[in-house]
């Protein structure tokens, strides 16, 4: 709760007052929303801060010009995922891809106390990790990376990649299922 005692204003109020012109309501919306879309879009970039920074942009400019068109069929969290997943889709078919050096995924594994060896054993695990999420084919490694690491459900990781629930079953099963052949020596 803010320092004030005032709840936070619901997303259909910011959207409401952005939409009448309100810059600040869409300067908390990029506050509440914009650290997990940069965080999305350096995943889905190759960990380029300037590319993630880049599609983060375009994506909130695409936000501000196209609030009237949001009908609000899914959260705004959704909707502002999708056009992260859009902006990403285009910066990567213009550019070559690029080898990726992306440390995000530390989080996963608790940092070890004292332990020299748990400390390599975690490195190399989140190293194995990032390699194998690096051969995913795009659609699957979009959708691990809004399942696993953004938390978001079946319908929104749909609405984002702009597919089907069922096409999202499919791209994480066989995504899982390759992840876990590589993983296979780290059970």
């Amino acid at each position: 709760m803010p320092a004030d005692g005032l709840e936070p204003a619901s997303d259909a109020a910011l959207v409401r007052a952005a939409r009448l012109g309100d810059d600040a309501a869409f300067g908390e919306l990029v506050d509440r929303y914009g650290p997990g879309m940069l965080r999305h879009a350096r995943r889905l970039v190759g960990g380029s801060e300037a590319d993630a920074s880049e599609v983060v942009q375009e994506a909130f400019i695409s936000a501000w010009k196209g609030l009237d068109g949001f009908r609000g069929d899914s959260s705004l969290r959704t909707w502002l995922f999708r056009l992260v997943h859009r902006r990403a889709v285009d910066l990567i078919r213009h550019r070559r891809p690029t080898p990726i050096d992306d440390y995000l995924l530390s989080h996963v594994v608790r940092v070890a106390d004292d332990n020299p060896l748990q400390d390599v054993m975690d490195s190399e695990l989140l190293e194995a990790l990032q390699e194998a999420l690096d051969e995913l084919p795009w659609n699957q490694r979009a959708a691990w990376l809004l399942r696993e690491v953004e938390g978001l459900g079946y319908d929104e990781i749909a609405h984002a990649m702009g597919t089907t629930v069922g096409s999202v079953r499919g791209h994480l099963h066989r995504g899982r299922r390759q992840l876990a052949e590589r993983m296979a020596r780290w059970r």
